[in-house]
């Protein structure tokens, strides 16, 4: 039993090696029987002599790659770690093929079987979601005709969970390969301080909303089984740097707490094949008041460009609970309020 330690030149290279949710690390220990974590700015690898050694290899090759420059997509990273040569070029593989329409459940749900890459047969249970009021239509019909889209406006009125009903839709379809859902991870108004467990704990309160929808629209034995196969990814924007995400679904909730390198580096990531959904709600910003939020910077940037959408919602479109749309209207800023000029 050895330990050996890798250094690392900054923290965007423990993300590289660790991966999301601690993907690639677990890929790692059932590849090699090791130990691998990040300690002090490093990275440490534990086990036997000849495994240590194996990933120390698979590792540096990696971090090569990344320091010349080389722009490494999901399956890249997954084929240099998990010994396989790394040679898999970004975008490639093109669209999922259609899958089959046999079976269905009643009226309101249909199955649809495709295979994964690991030849796992995953049965959508496609829920049919339907435009609730005109903004919504057209917030639909935006996502069916661009590949860029944004959702601006009050909370409640369905912007996250059209887009990721849209997701599943197109993903199912085999219009696009996976479906990618990111969203920043800023503390809403309260200092929450040190947080228990590995990274995939500390981080599911952030992504919990997500989840949520997911669960509403796929059984959790279906969502599970797409993200062992890689085909649904969850995961913070600050995953998103240096990728290329090609063939995918990709959309970026809670927008407004970007800043505005974050929404350039975010929006920079769209690959051949993509569709781009952005939600977001100005009104809602937690970021620090000195920083401007990424979000109406881009809207004002981009608005009327061809290819890009814009809808938004107001107080009229919510969908929630009847009171949330008194309660979106009561807190609009008034002229005499001291944070009605926004951030």
């Amino acid at each position: 039993m050895i330990e050996i330690t890798i250094p690392l030149r900054s923290h965007d290279e423990a993300i590289l090696v660790l991966g999301p949710y601690d993907r690639f690390a677990k890929l790692l220990r059932q590849a090699l029987d090791i130990e691998v974590y990040a300690r002090g700015g490093n990275l440490c690898l534990k086990g036997g002599t000849v495994d240590v050694e194996q990933a120390k290899r698979r590792i540096e090759h990696l971090l090569g790659k990344s320091r010349k420059g080389r722009q490494l997509d999901l399956r890249e990273i997954e084929a240099i770690l998990a010994g396989a040569g790394g040679d898999v070029r970004s975008g490639g593989g093109g669209p999922m093929p259609p899958v089959s329409s046999e079976g269905s459940e009643g009226h309101h749900f249909g199955t649809r079987p495709f295979h994964t890459k690991s030849r796992t047969v995953v049965t959508f249970r496609e829920r049919a979601i339907e435009p609730r009021n005109e903004s919504q239509r057209r917030y639909k019909e935006m996502m069916d005709e661009l590949p860029l889209v944004f959702g601006i406006g009050a909370a409640g009125t369905g912007k996250t969970y059209l887009a990721v009903s849209q997701a599943v839709r197109s993903m199912r379809r085999g219009g696009v390969r996976r479906l990618v859902i990111t969203r920043p991870v800023v503390e809403a108004g309260e200092h929450l301080g040190f947080l228990p467990g590995d990274l995939q704990q500390k981080l599911n309160p952030y992504m919990r909303p997500i989840y949520d929808a997911l669960f509403d629209l796929l059984d959790p034995e279906t969502l599970m089984q797409l993200e062992e196969a890689n085909l649904i990814e969850v995961a913070p924007l600050a995953y998103m740097r240096g990728r290329t995400l090609s063939n995918s679904f990709v959309i970026l909730d809670e927008a407004q707490n970007t800043t505005m390198g974050q929404m350039k580096m975010f929006l920079t990531r769209m690959g051949e094949g993509s569709q781009v959904v952005v939600t977001g709600d100005p009104s809602q910003n937690d970021l620090p008041r000195n920083v401007r939020s990424g979000l109406p910077d881009a809207i004002q940037r981009l608005r009327g460009q061809e290819g890009i959408g814009v809808c938004e919602f107001s107080a009229d479109d919510v969908v929630r609970h009847p009171l949330v749309s008194r309660i979106v209207r009561a807190y609009q800023p008034r002229p005499q309020d001291p944070e009605s000029s926004g951030r």
